[in-house]
């Protein structure tokens, strides 16, 4: 039975959280890569940044959110989702996007495991941890590759 050490990738690209979001579009389109680990200086695993993080970020604020009437402003969506969002369409770095969240594997986690977590939780980029340090990451075309072959 095939595990996370077969098919994990073991030069895992990291970001910081200080990364700006066209340096982060860059390494994801030169490296044909989904997403990639946010670590801290002591290369921590803090949080995760996909492709998708960086494409709702284009979705402009939709208008319902607050309806202005008479100089007077109501919040039809909690004030913090509503700060949650304009931070979102103005953010510039990887710290105003990523994830903090991440689902993890070991490498003895198999390989079925791992294809449920990504098709369940619809995470496609894992990053692959012994105890707190990344040795390895596991995208969606490694699977792709294991199961293909």
């Amino acid at each position: 039975m095939l595990n996370a050490s077969d098919i994990m990738t073991t030069e895992v690209i990291t970001v910081k959280k200080n990364t700006t979001l066209k340096e982060l579009a860059k390494i994801l389109y030169e490296n044909h890569i989904n997403g990639v680990p946010v670590v801290d200086d002591s290369g921590k695993l803090i949080g995760i940044i996909c492709e998708s993080d960086l494409i709702r970020k284009d979705r402009k604020l939709h208008i319902p959110t607050v309806v202005a009437l008479f100089d007077w402003v109501f919040y039809l969506e909690s004030p913090k989702k509503m700060e949650k969002e304009i931070k979102r369409i103005n953010a510039t770095t990887v710290e105003d996007l990523y994830v903090k969240e991440v689902i993890t594997v070991d490498e003895k986690t198999p390989v079925e495991d791992i294809a449920t977590m990504m098709t369940q939780k619809k995470v496609y980029t894992i990053p692959v941890l012994d105890e707190d340090r990344i040795v390895g990451i596991i995208g969606k075309g490694d699977l792709l590759r294991t199961l293909v072959h």
